[in-house]
């Protein structure tokens, strides 16, 4: 498709030029530009397809950057990217490099706010708001929030505080019936009764939280839009904007298939068909391992019980779903309730296993700790994606779980580095389980094709060795092992190697036994070093054995950008070279 319009787009103030009637042909190539781009590069589809018009509306209306606007969750704001400075380098977006995913503000004046995590933009914009106010300056303040994200405490937060201020704030709720996911929950079921056009007969939730409240409209419209955005830049005080739109539209594939299209990978761009996956790919990945253990264990147990805030196809809690809709609970976009109303079951004596990404378990530090930990509750925190996840960057990366999980009385911490493991692990946390249990896995292919192997109880706090060696041993966790073994393989010495498996309790037998046969030890670990596995054995050594030598391994205290998660291991002298240079020297 030749472009008209788009190539001369260079920022919102090129948009503005353009009269009305152009505004839809600029969509009809923002929309095939993004197509093209991401069935090459990969990335995040679904959502930014659905705010095309909208996007264009906004920049159109609203004098950005001046104006300020934020997107929740970032992912559909790859055409905010485009329309604003980004166009040309929008093929380096998510690689080690090159654009960030997700609105950064280290990257564009236009991205007034980080946004990765959901549900965070009302409580940003009104912050924003009300500084405006302070210093007399009568901008606008645009949080576009999706209907999945608005559901969670923390929009909710913001709306309670915002409807008693006169703040300049404009939230628009970008409804499209689904997140990752389809949404869940009663405000779900509210806003599904909406239709374009509708009038309730009576205030709705929005007019009692004192919002002044317009729609729902058409959110592919760009006239209604920009209609809607000159009326209500007239009114005082905070709106609130209901639009809905299509996630996926403007490509078949993405717009029956939303789960699927959310962030396909490569795909045909004329017929949406994705590629085959490389070789080896039939390997099961981590979070399959969990599901189908834990569905498993669900058949053998009426006591069992999964809980996922907002991502049961992600996690795969999704097996358990749909074979006990009745004990397997998706919460939405609620990471602390979802601890919480775990907790509150395991006091009845169910054995509950709640599934959540380690970048989203940071959002209920606070209930790991009070609600569960304190009251040694024995819920099982099956911890996705730990470690470096790759092309999402630092709002997704899994590296802080151990530092901020390990100094929590009550609690143990495992990191299995096989899926035979992840899957012992699982059947010994079904058995008796006397403490909070954190079981992380990172995101990914696991070592093995099926599951098939009996099921066998691990002692708790033990680890595994695996080689004997000489004067020097390292010590891996979790997915590091792999790593070690291949460094191990090339090296010229012999080295011993240890499967820890457990951050907490650390099976201080085992390093009492390598002190007496190893001087040199190295610990691998794929979380910051910052109060990590690493310390820990750095930590008891010191005490009881202070001739030994360690040397520990990890990811600095920074945060690490995105990238391809073997780019970012060489970056970091976490790869199979690094390891094998520290071996040798």
């Amino acid at each position: 498709m030749k472009e008209e319009y788009l190539k001369n787009i260079n920022s919102p103030e090129d948009l503005r030029q353009l009269s009305h009637d152009k505004l839809n042909d600029v969509a009809v190539e923002l929309r095939q530009f993004i197509i093209d781009i991401v069935s090459e590069y990969g990335g995040h589809l679904g959502a930014s397809l659905g705010t095309v018009e909208l996007t264009i509306a906004l920049h159109y209306v609203f004098n950005t950057p001046d104006d300020q606007l934020i997107w929740d969750v970032g992912h559909q704001a790859y055409g905010h990217k485009i329309l604003t400075g980004r166009r040309d380098t929008f093929h380096t977006n998510r690689q080690l490099g090159g654009l960030s995913g997700f609105p950064s503000r280290d990257e564009s004046p236009y991205d007034a706010f980080g946004v990765g995590h959901s549900s965070t933009s009302i409580s940003a914009a009104l912050g924003m708001a009300m500084a405006s106010q302070l210093e007399g300056n009568s901008r606008e303040h645009i949080a576009v929030i999706g209907d999945a994200s608005i559901a969670s405490g923390m929009a909710f937060e913001g709306l309670n505080h915002a409807g008693v201020t006169s703040a300049n704030l404009l939230v628009i709720l970008n409804d499209n019936a689904i997140g990752i996911d389809p949404s869940v929950g009663a405000l779900k079921n509210y806003l599904t009764k909406a239709k374009i056009g509708y009038k309730p007969k009576q205030s709705n939730i929005i007019e009692a939280l004192n919002f002044t409240y317009v729609g729902p409209i058409d959110g592919h419209d760009i006239p209604t839009l920009i209609e809607a955005f000159e009326n209500l830049k007239k009114i005082k005080g905070p709106r609130f904007l209901h639009v809905m739109t299509k996630k996926g539209k403007g490509l078949k594939s993405a717009e029956t298939e939303q789960v699927k299209y959310h962030a396909p990978g490569r795909f045909d761009k004329i017929t949406g068909k994705t590629f085959r996956k490389p070789t080896g790919e039939n390997r099961i990945k981590y979070q399959d391992v969990f599901g189908k253990t834990l569905l498993h264990l669900a058949k053998q147990d009426e006591k069992i019980i999964g809980v996922t805030p907002a991502m049961p196809t992600g996690s795969s809690l999704k097996y358990m779903m749909d074979a006990f809709p009745d004990r397997a609970f998706d919460v939405g976009i609620a990471e602390q309730h979802a601890i919480t109303f775990s907790a509150g079951m395991a006091t009845r004596g169910f054995k509950v296993f709640c599934t959540i990404y380690s970048t989203f378990l940071q959002r209920a530090f606070d209930q790991v700790i009070h609600d569960v930990a304190l009251q040694n509750l024995p819920v099982v925190f099956c911890v996705d994606r730990a470690g470096v996840v790759g092309h999402d960057g630092a709002t997704h990366h899994g590296v802080f779980d151990i530092g901020f999980l390990k100094g929590i009385p009550n609690l143990v911490i495992a990191s299995p580095s096989c899926a035979e493991d992840l899957k012992n692990l699982l059947y010994t946390a079904s058995l008796d389980l006397k403490h909070p249990l954190v079981i992380r896995y990172p995101r990914g292919k696991s070592d093995v094709e099926h599951l098939d192997m009996k099921f066998k109880s691990i002692s708790i706090g033990q680890a595994n060795c695996l080689q004997e060696g000489e004067k020097l041993t390292i010590l891996s966790l979790g997915k590091m092992r792999s790593i070690a073994e291949k460094a191990i393989k090339q090296s010229k010495k012999n080295v011993g190697l240890y499967d820890m498996r457990f951050v907490k309790p650390l099976d201080t037998v085992a390093l009492d036994n390598i002190a007496k046969n190893y001087k040199k030890v190295i610990t691998l670990e794929d979380g910051v070093l910052n109060g990590g596995f690493g310390e820990s054995v750095r930590m008891y050594l010191a005490k009881h054995h202070s001739e030994i030598e360690v040397k520990t391994l990890g990811l600095p205290d920074k945060f690490i950008p995105h990238g391809n998660t073997d780019e970012l291991f060489d970056k970091f002298g976490l790869g199979v070279d690094d390891i094998l240079k520290v071996i040798e020297s």
